[in-house]
């Protein structure tokens, strides 16, 4: 019998049993790895869970780069942690990743680990200077561009992962092929966000495909609902208290707090793809509380006020003729033909 080694269609979205729960933290799932002589680039690495990411990484002797947009807010952020080199890049420019790209292979280091990290979230109607939907642009298209160049680096490591931090929001809305930038349907910042993630879902089903002869693994994944993070910044207060998260005066309400993820826990399942032997020989899953995830037909019942019923991947996020039409469209849209093998 064919062994199975991608996952196209969801093949592979079954847990492995990894002893980890929603309560495990960054330290837990980084016990016993060792990353000296690692390279590492942690896109949003500055804040919430990719400062956290950031952080375990060195402390397992990693040395991490941080590709940021505000660097006076990374380089305070990250004041004091040694191993961290901070880099101009912003991933609604497209020059700049380019130029962020090119210094780094300049440098002749291989990539072992690239941690697609940043995004954005609930904000209104803006574009790029393409004309692209922020969220799409950011989300997706960025670090399309930016694992298109950095492949090379990714490929001297012998053996590399790229992770790609999606959300349950994946499952508010597919893939939208017909009219991905709210060219010709009303604006919706939800389903924009929704299909930005759905489209990290298929870049890492495609990318494994088609990187893992030449040794690069691609995972996504969901971090679980945090507390203490940037992404919900420029939310309005009504859209928390619709969801049932928020009381009438605005405060989160101490049963949800109770069961939010800190950002310890927020970055363990990102921390967990990128370094953990349970998943050699795996690729292209959606993985969620440091495990794969289950495959929601349905059969889950999802609750906002209680986020850890907010699980499972939607079959049309790992479907492979998605994949392969997004690869082609995202190629199309920034220009850049992608031969990843």
């Amino acid at each position: 019998m064919e062994q199975i080694t991608d996952n196209y269609n969801g093949a592979l979205q079954q847990l492995v049993g990894s002893g980890f729960n929603a309560k495990s933290t960054t330290t837990d799932v980084i016990k016993g790895i060792d990353l000296t002589g690692k390279n590492i680039i942690v896109t949003g690495g500055y804040a919430g869970i990719g400062l956290e990411t950031v952080k375990t990484f060195v402390q397992a002797g990693a040395q991490v780069t941080v590709p940021a947009r505000d660097i006076q807010k990374a380089a305070q952020n990250l004041q004091g942690i040694d191993h961290v080199c901070i880099r101009t890049m912003d991933l609604m420019d497209p020059a700049s990743i380019d130029t962020f790209a090119d210094d780094f292979l300049k440098t002749g280091k291989p990539l072992h680990i690239l941690v697609n990290n940043a995004g954005i979230m609930w904000v209104p109607l803006q574009r790029d200077s393409r004309g692209y939907e922020s969220q799409l642009s950011t989300n997706h298209l960025g670090h399309f561009q930016l694992t298109a160049r950095i492949w090379p680096a990714l490929k001297k490591a012998n053996g590399a992962r790229v992770i790609n931090v999606s959300s349950f929001g994946h499952q508010i809305a597919p893939f939208d092929f017909e009219d991905p930038n709210f060219l010709h349907r009303p604006y919706e910042t939800l389903q924009g966000y929704g299909h930005s993630k759905t489209a990290n879902n298929l870049f890492s089903v495609e990318l494994d495909h088609r990187g893992k002869n030449s040794g690069i693994r691609a995972f996504s994944l969901h971090p679980g609902s945090v507390i203490g993070t940037d992404l919900a910044r420029v939310a309005p207060m009504e859209l928390f208290q619709q969801m049932g998260t928020h009381d009438a005066d605005g405060n989160l309400k101490p049963e949800v707090a109770a069961i939010l993820k800190n950002v310890e826990q927020g970055a363990a399942t990102s921390v967990w793809c990128a370094v953990s032997p349970q998943l050699d020989g795996i690729g292209g899953v959606y993985c969620e509380d440091a495990d794969i995830a289950e495959v929601d037909n349905g059969q889950i019942e999802h609750r906002y006020d209680d986020p850890s019923t907010l699980r499972g991947v939607k079959p049309y996020s790992v479907d492979a003729s998605y994949a392969q039409k997004l690869w082609a469209l995202s190629e199309d849209l920034t220009g850049i033909t992608f031969e990843a093998n």
